[in-house]
């Protein structure tokens, strides 16, 4: 993520916060390790995030305060809060990210971060021009920032938007340490084609506020980019099309459904089935790929299917908290006391209600893709891995190629590749956990079939 560097702080009385603090975040029976380094200089405090299980080292956080014993940290742009108490050589307290919460303890450690080799990032010199670029989505009157690559020589260019997946992205799509949209960038522009990536809403320099968008709030964001492309003189907008990762995908299709001026669509681990339908089997997955039993699976799904068809029903109305209080009740009174993990019935359902009880959630439990499918003209790439977890290759691929050809698309290219996960990458399980561990950010075989494929249409 690109973030603030500036920090605010109030003095320590007594204990001393500067250091390194370690702990490990336990999401759903996955152990995540945090890192949060303080140092105390001239100006007070500063501090930097380190997420080794992910590959994700030095991320600054912008605020940091400690009052007392209390100490809070703060990355707005990732929806990102840690607030404890300093007791000694321990933090204690609770770690929000978005509608997750968890508790975490941080022990102050010795030693530095390893270094993360990234060796397909960029670098100068560019054989293109960089130009920082603003738009307007004037339907909400956001303003969004972002960068536009342009080949050298004389336009219009043909031209793509890069569409980010879920969760608050830089216009890179900064993740686990690598910058896949920005390897993207590079790998296109140096082709011919012009590259628009931007920050989401009320992240790093775009405005707006993230935590209350849905997946349609984005995708007027990115309907607003398209617009923003087709006035631009340097820009062919007959060959204007679009790039989504994952979520980006959906918000693509609502553009191109919409839009007949699109001139090509490009998913990669895009999704084909509605929300719910599509977050049960990503649990199932992971869960069969980390060898839980079947017994925990099977059990695990129907307690989240009655959640999300608890939302089917009374999404956007005032009972659904209360349906979903009342379910969350019976959950809570058939688990075993190792299942409670020492929560209390009432942290527990408030901690879930946190999770689902959202508008994006609401949203994409409730949303299919297929619709919108079927209203796309223009010519679609879709891509996956054969390990991706996060979106099953074999049904979203199915069920994309079926929702377009059911609106009479044919010109629909489908490709699963052997061995690459959510994020393309070369790999063995295909689980989260490996994505910061892979030197790789994307499979150059990818990059040069979305090139190629793109170069065709736009001849």
């Amino acid at each position: 993520m690109i973030l603030l560097s500036l920090v605010l702080f109030h003095g320590v009385q007594g204990q001393e916060v500067a250091g390194r603090w370690s702990g490990s975040l336990d999401a759903g029976g996955m152990k995540l390790r945090l890192v949060f380094n303080l140092e105390k200089g001239e100006g007070g405090y500063t501090a930097t995030m380190d997420s080794p299980d992910q590959g994700a080292l030095g991320i600054e956080v912008p605020q940091v305060a400690v009052a007392g014993s209390e100490v809070t940290l703060a990355i707005p742009a990732m929806g990102l809060e840690y607030k404890a108490a300093l007791k000694g050589k321990e933090m204690e307290g609770t770690f929000k990210q978005g509608p997750v919460t968890l508790p975490l303890k941080l022990t102050r450690t010795e030693g530095k971060s390893p270094l993360v080799l990234r060796p397909q990032e960029p670098q100068p010199p560019y054989p293109y021009e960089i130009r920082e670029v603003t738009f307007i989505n004037r339907h909400d009157s956001i303003q969004l920032t972002g960068t536009l690559t342009l080949p050298e020589g004389e336009g219009p260019f043909p031209a793509v938007i890069l569409i980010s997946g879920s969760g608050p992205q830089n216009r890179d799509e900064e993740i686990f340490g690598h910058r896949p949209f920005w390897v993207i960038a590079d790998h296109l522009t140096r082709k011919g084609i012009a590259v628009l990536r931007y920050d989401d809403r009320g992240t790093a320099a775009s405005r707006g506020n993230f935590n209350t968008a849905t997946t349609l709030d984005f995708g007027r964001d990115a309907e607003h980019a398209f617009r923003f492309l087709k006035t631009r003189p340097d820009i062919d907008p007959q060959h204007i099309g679009l790039l989504g990762h994952s979520e980006g995908g959906i918000i693509a299709s609502m553009i191109a459904a919409h839009y007949e001026e699109v001139g090509f669509m490009v998913l990669l681990a895009g999704t084909g089935i509605r929300g719910d339908s599509l977050l049960l089997l990503q649990q199932e997955t992971m869960m069969r790929t980390m060898g839980v039993d079947q017994a925990t699976i099977t059990r695990s799904h129907g307690i989240n299917k009655g959640a999300f068809d608890l939302i089917n029903v009374f999404g956007g109305t005032d009972q659904l908290k209360q349906k979903l209080i009342l379910y969350l009740q019976g959950v809570y009174g058939g688990m075993s006391e190792k299942e409670k993990q020492g929560l209390s019935q009432e942290v527990f359902i408030g901690r879930t209600l946190n999770q689902i009880m959202n508008p994006w959630m609401e949203f994409f439990v409730r949303f299919s893709p297929c619709p919108d499918l079927t209203g796309i003209k223009c010519p679609v790439l879709a891509l996956n891995g054969s390990n991706d977890v996060q979106v099953p290759a074999g049904v979203n691929l199915n069920a994309i190629r079926t929702c377009l050809e059911k609106g009479g698309n044919r010109a629909v290219t489908t490709r699963e590749y052997p061995g690459l996960n959510h994020l393309f990458q070369e790999c063995k399980t295909g689980l989260p956990s490996e994505y910061g561990e892979i030197s790789q950010t994307i499979s150059p075989a990818v990059l040069e079939d979305i090139s190629s494929w793109i170069l065709d249409r736009v001849k």
